[in-house]
């Protein structure tokens, strides 16, 4: 999100001062690979690798949890790829341009369930670097106490926050020096890794059902694509209307899946390899990773977890404030990021000095608000599918437009997806307790109830994604045409 040649602007704006505005004709700028850079920085986290340990956690062999990394990184990254069209076509972040599916004022309940995402991230994101640091100076002999978390927390906020406020131009040239460096910087880690890796235990690891397998890839698919969907236009919103369709959806889908691919894959031979790295890595995602590392590296891996949890957290932060204002809160774009700052700091300190694990209340987070968020994505992708032509950018605004101010068959699909698909889903882990209501229709559709098999392949998700999705091109594509018909 730098300086390359494809993204190479003018002039720098020290704040942008975009909000929900259509980016003017002269603004729009670049080429689709340009889109490589973002996407690629914001995904090469080493919290991949973690992915490993929760894949293998539903119980399944090395070629399925394989299989299951790929597929479910690059299914999930697609669908952000076909909602990145829609930026191209309307110049608009996502949740702007969703209204043209759900109405100028019924687009607000989405927003909102955007908003909570995006900050669940960027809270979860900005914790792991926090707890990372901790462990790096734990290993080092270094103090590792409150003091040294509350100076790495306010780093991470501050180079967070400093660049959601700043804006678009300064993100894109932020990612790109965090592409390049923790990019070969993780490259070096895995070669440090590698003698780590147990083929035998690898191979004895046993297959497990298809439930199981169902399981872990919608853990794949939330903690990846899912977790980007309702960001995916954001960018692709400043590129000329002229630019590629079919490139604006490669480059998403490509730098978003990319390294997530690989790294997943990576962290199952580690995790598959040790027994103590894979339980350890429950309590400290990241952290628990330099165990298996030399002692010379441990600095250069505090940087590579540090930039690449940051890259993903600034692209949440910057789409977080966006989602707020479409929303209906009336602020600043830069406010709202700040905004958004603040429940971030507030979340982050409870993670680290108050829950007791973090793989628990993350993966309740993933699922729980993976069902609505996939609802939305099914009907939205649809709509997107079904136009042919640019939106109409003024209308977007207008409750009286051709968009409407309510579409009531959109909010009921994702109503009846998320109740559905709440009723298909559980709670792992039981944390936090106050969620333990879900799976209420595995025993009346007979799937054995929230003990028997089907109780944690979280079905609800997928169901939540084909109801949203195939609703709307069964009961959208007139309402569309005759939008799109519309002078």
């Amino acid at each position: 999100m730098s300086t390359a040649p494809e993204l190479r602007t003018p002039e720098l704006r020290t704040v942008e001062r975009q909000g929900l505005d259509v980016i003017a004709e002269a603004d729009r700028k670049g080429r689709p690979r340009g889109l490589f850079w973002p996407w690629f920085a914001a995904n090469i986290s080493v919290l991949g690798l973690s992915y490993g340990s929760f894949v293998l956690g539903f119980g399944i062999s090395f070629w399925q949890a394989t299989i299951v990394s790929v597929v479910g990184v690059a299914f999930s990254f697609l669908l952000c790829g076909i909602v990145a069209i829609a930026g191209k076509r309307g110049s608009a972040p996502t949740m702007v341009l969703s209204r043209a599916a759900f109405g100028v004022r019924g687009n607000r309940l989405p927003s909102f369930l955007s908003w909570v995402l995006t900050v669940g991230w960027e809270t979860s994101l900005a914790a792991l670097a926090v707890l990372a640091t901790s462990t790096v100076f734990r290993e080092l002999g270094w103090d590792d106490g409150v003091l040294t978390k509350l100076v790495a927390l306010v780093v991470v906020a501050a180079l967070v926050i400093g660049a959601g406020i700043a804006g678009f131009d300064v993100i894109m040239r932020l990612q790109t020096w965090i592409t390049v460096v923790t990019g070969v910087l993780t490259v070096v880690y895995v070669v440090l890794a590698a003698p780590s890796i147990d083929l035998g235990a690898i191979a004895a690891l046993p297959a497990g059902s298809a439930q199981n397998v169902i399981g872990a890839l919608v853990l794949v698919m939330t903690g990846f694509g899912l977790g980007w969907v309702n960001a995916a236009a954001d960018y692709s919103r400043y590129l000329p209307r002229s630019s590629s369709t079919g490139g604006v959806v490669w480059w998403t889908t490509f730098g978003g899946a990319l390294a997530p691919a690989v790294l997943v894959v990576v962290g199952v031979l580690l995790a598959g390899s040790s027994k103590d790295l894979n339980g350890a890595i429950g309590a400290d995602p990241i952290g628990a990773l330099t165990t298996v590392l030399p002692v010379w590296f441990l600095i250069p891996f505090a940087l590579v977890a540090i930039l690449g949890l940051v890259g993903g957290a600034v692209l949440d932060i910057y789409s977080s404030g966006l989602a707020l204002l479409s929303a209906g809160v009336r602020i600043p774009r830069p406010v709202a990021a700040g905004v958004d700052g603040v429940f971030m700091i507030a979340g982050a300190i409870y993670v680290v000095f108050f829950a007791q694990t973090f793989i628990q209340p993350f993966q309740a987070f993933l699922v729980t608000l993976g069902v609505p968020v996939a609802a939305w994505a099914g009907v939205f992708v649809a709509d997107v599918l079904l136009r042919r032509g640019p939106y109409a950018e003024r209308e977007l605004d207008d409750p009286r437009g051709r968009y409407g101010d309510v579409r009531w068959g959109a909010i009921a699909l994702v109503v009846v997806g998320t109740v559905l698909g709440w009723g298909l889903v559980t709670n792992t882990y039981g944390v936090p307790s106050w969620l333990n209501w879900q799976g209420y229709l595995l025993g009346p559709f007979g799937l054995g109830g929230r003990d028997g098999a089907w109780a944690y392949a979280n079905l609800g998700v997928l169901v939540a994604l084909v109801v949203g999705f195939v609703g709307t091109l069964l009961l959208a594509r007139t309402a569309v045409r005759r939008q799109e018909s519309d002078a």
